[in-house]
């Protein structure tokens, strides 16, 4: 029942870095796109203060995000929810922070808009939309890794691929986000950051 992503135990700790920087110290965090839930897990131990709520649309995602948690026995860590961020609609009334993962590339451009649609909705003043994954960024050669990942990605689906910075910054002005940060990650990976356009982003 569970599933393993053998990048998880690659990039969880340097993404923990990361959200340590930009998450609030207590609140719920909304995961889009959970994948396996190992990355649920680990962040749900290194953030105990924070409630992680899990969430994806793939039914045997669910069901091995709940393994894993079960396994875990972390009372910060919520049964995984379907959320299909193509719809747009959240799984949650409210959220302090939403954060995804390695999700973008690999889905149509609607689950993008979808994502920011729903922290449009379930975001308060400052909380942050958090994305990790490969871009395409202007004056930035893309690595051939990661030339090889699209195109891979595209075969599979033509619908995939990874995404230009430049049209994910668009997006999300259109749901009243702007970029506060970008963090360059292990593995040609980034880390964006949005965050609501004239909140203190102090």
């Amino acid at each position: 029942m569970k599933r393993h992503a053998p990048a998880t135990q690659r990039n969880a700790g340097p993404i923990a870095e990361v959200l340590a920087r930009e998450l609030p110290a207590k609140g719920l965090v909304l995961e889009a796109a959970s994948g396996t839930g190992e990355h649920a897990v680990f962040m749900a131990r290194r953030f105990p203060e924070l409630l992680w709520q899990p969430s994806d649309l793939d039914t045997e995602a669910l069901a091995s995000i709940d393994a894993y948690a079960a396994e875990a026995g972390l009372a910060n860590l919520l049964p995984a929810v379907e959320f299909d961020a193509a719809k747009g609609n959240p799984p949650v009334a409210h959220a302090d922070a939403l954060v995804c993962i390695n999700m973008v590339h690999i889905s149509e451009w609607k689950a993008t808009v979808g994502l920011f649609g729903a922290g449009a909705k379930i975001l308060p003043g400052n909380a942050p939309i958090i994305l990790y994954g490969p871009y395409r960024e202007d004056g930035v050669a893309t690595a051939p890794s990661n030339l090889a990942f699209d195109r891979s990605l595209i075969e599979r689906n033509p619908a995939w691929g990874l995404r230009d910075i430049a049209d994910v910054d668009r997006l999300a002005r259109d749901f009243g986000f702007e970029r506060s940060y970008r963090y360059a990650m292990p593995a040609n990976n980034l880390t964006l950051v949005y965050r609501r356009r004239g909140a203190n982003n102090s």
